[in-house]
């Protein structure tokens, strides 16, 4: 297994966050569970659209470790997994938004393309 060679040298709240939920894919995640709530892996790996399984799984450790997303198994057959959102992951959910409502209103004079709007969240181009 990887094993760093330096530690994590995490010196301010911003960076903690980041390291928390930030990314292309953990924000993704959490978006998508804040929408529905509750997905096995496999509808949740549907609606994120175009991530890779190992790339989908490291994700969703990360998220696991930092205790915003939860992992609930079920002793059934065949065996049933579901994810859903912490308390502690619901709280990143205004915060997702608003980062989102900010790339909204700048992406435009930055960019020649157009942003479609976001099936996740509530933001809405204007």
């Amino acid at each position: 297994m990887y094993k760093a060679k330096l530690e994590k040298d995490i010196r301010c709240p911003l960076e903690y966050g980041l390291e928390v939920f930030g990314g292309k894919w953990k924000s993704r995640i959490i978006c998508v569970l804040a929408a529905k709530k509750v997905l096995r892996y496999s509808e949740l790996r549907k609606e994120m659209g175009n991530i890779t399984d190992a790339v989908m799984a490291a994700a969703l450790k990360e998220l696991l470790a930092g205790q915003i997303v939860e992992r609930r198994a079920y002793e059934e057959i065949p065996p049933r997994v579901e994810y859903s959102l912490t308390k502690k992951g619901q709280s990143v959910v205004p915060i997702l938004r608003g980062i989102c409502q900010w790339a909204g209103a700048y992406y435009k004079e930055d960019c020649a393309h157009t942003m479609i709007h976001c099936q996740k969240c509530d933001y809405k181009p204007v």
